[in-house]
Order: C-alpha cells, then sequence, then structure tokens
C-alpha cells in the first residue's frame, strides 16, 4: 500500500479507479458508466459539482462530522484527505475521509437528506464506495458517521467482505480494460451481496402503531405459546421408541428416518363421526 498526500504529488482522478467511481461501476446507470469512462479516457472533463446543493453540503460539514464523531466516541481520526494506492493494482487508490488510529478502519463522512432516510438504504447507497476502499487499505472495517438535513447524527461499522470484494475487483478489471481499450464498458449486471452492518444504537419504537399492535399480541399469546413449547416436549417423550406414527386425541406424530418427531392436528368430528355405528 502507497501512500501519497493531496498536497504533495498530484495524481490525477483520470489515471485510477476511486472509491466515488466504484459505486459507479457496480451501479445500474449506463450513462453515468459511459460518462465515466469518456472521463478516465480524458475525452471530457470531470462534471462540475459546484452547482449541486447536496454534494456541497457534504464538503462543508466533513469537518464538523469527523469532529462530532470524534467528539462522541473519544476516537481519533487521523490520514485526513490522503490518498493511497493498492499495493498490486496501481490503478486502484482511495481518497480517504480519514483512518481511525485505534483500529485501522476507514473512515468515511456522509451527509444525507432526511426524507426516507434509513440506516439500510444509506449503508446500501454506500456499500461500493466503502468495500472498495476497505480493499485498498486492507483494512477489515469501516465507519459510516452520516449527519443528516434533519439534525440527526448515525454512526454505522461495516466489515470488509470477501466475496463483494471479489465481485467489485471483477467489475473494477473488466472497466480499466474498457478505458485502456477503447471498447465501451457494460454494467456489470450483477447485483452484489449486501454485507452485514453492525447494529450500533437503541431505538425507542412507542411511537409505532404498528409495532403497539403486535407488541400487544406478543404479550397475549406468549403464555400459550410456552405452553404450546412444553407439550410438544412431553408429547415427544411419550412416543415409544419403535414407533413410525402415534395419535390420539386429536394429535399425531410422525418419526422420520432421522428419528424427528413432527406433529399435526386431527379432525376431531371426522374422528368421531368414524367412530360412530
Amino acid at each position: 500500500m502507497r501512500t501519497d498526500s493531496l498536497m504533495g504529488v498530484n495524481h490525477h482522478r483520470r489515471y485510477f479507479i476511486g472509491g466515488s467511481d466504484a459505486r459507479i461501476i457496480m451501479g445500474d446507470d449506463e450513462s453515468n458508466l459511459l460518462r465515466l469512462w469518456r472521463e478516465k479516457r480524458g475525452e471530457v472533463e470531470p462534471e462540475d459539482l459546484s452547482g449541486d446543493l447536496v454534494v456541497q453540503l457534504g464538503t462543508a460539514t466533513e469537518l464538523l462530522n469527523r469532529r462530532w464523531y470524534e467528539k462522541n466516541t473519544g476516537e481519533i481520526v487521523t490520514d485526513v484527505q490522503r490518498r493511497v494506492f493498492h499495493a498490486v493494482h496501481k490503478w486502484m487508490a482511495a481518497t480517504l475521509d480519514g483512518k481511525i488510529e485505534a483500529t485501522g478502519a476507514v473512515f468515511e463522512a456522509k451527509f444525507m437528506l432526511p426524507w426516507n432516510f434509513s440506516e439500510e438504504a444509506a449503508a446500501e447507497k454506500h456499500m461500493a464506495q466503502l468495500q472498495h476502499n476497505m480493499w485498498v487499505t486492507a483494512s477489515r472495517t469501516a465507519v459510516l458517521s452520516i449527519i443528516t438535513g434533519g439534525g440527526k447524527w448515525v454512526e454505522m461499522t461495516i466489515p470488509a467482505d470477501p466475496l463483494y470484494h471479489h465481485l467489485l475487483l471483477t467489475a473494477e478489471k473488466k472497466f480499466w480494460r474498457c478505458v485502456e481499450s477503447g471498447e465501451l464498458p457494460r454494467l456489470f449486471g450483477v447485483e452484489p451481496p449486501r454485507p452485514r452492518v453492525d447494529a450500533v444504537r437503541s431505538v425507542e419504537m412507542s411511537g409505532s402503531n404498528a409495532w403497539a399492535e403486535f407488541a400487544s399480541l406478543y404479550r397475549l399469546t406468549r403464555p400459550a405459546a410456552l405452553d404450546h413449547d412444553r407439550a410438544k416436549a412431553e408429547l415427544r417423550t411419550l412416543v415409544p421408541e419403535d414407533a413410525k406414527e402415534a395419535s390420539g386425541h386429536g394429535v399425531k406424530a410422525k418419526r422420520s428416518k432421522s428419528g424427528a418427531i413432527s406433529f399435526e392436528l386431527l379432525d376431531l368430528e371426522a374422528g368421531r363421526a368414524a367412530l360412530q355405528p
């Protein structure tokens, strides 16, 4: 792994694939993919994002985001805005928002709008960039620190995913070959796995009507469920060891070839009718 300060040696973005490029390469927008290809080939200038308010808000809040993370976690973020190149694939690089000093985890600061915000959607949106940066830096985890326009701060820890890394490297290799050869790139066309996101918060659900409905149902049925499980356990002990089936009082037990015992309900009324002359 080689690192270069952005204040020192200047490596133009067209000569490598970065984390933000990974999101496009792993995405499903062909027009964005073709534009990125033309940018890397030097046929068009990079898109001017100075008029994109959300992008500018992300840039403007990055320092605040990092300081807020350090204040609330006690961790120290280093290597801010350091560019790192992959040790083997020189066309892969990561421009880091930072690294967690104590763990070496990749730090990524994001600003997101509050409407329809969810942690799952946020993780999915930034997953390609996070996994790319972890692959480049040989990091095992990444920290996603998000400030929303609603005044909310969310922190997520995301582990490296070997299967995702394999698919990501395959897609990026294909794209880079197209950049070098001039062949038009195509969408990768495979939905990558969704890596596990470590849970990091407790949520109060008292304001959810659906939660209230099913919480009440759970409380009402819990005693019956416990009785049900106890009855099955007792019935299993009563089935003779040499019996393939055992039945009575509206319940039938069946023993599988592996020895597992399952139960089914019988129609009591049908049974009584069969016994009548």
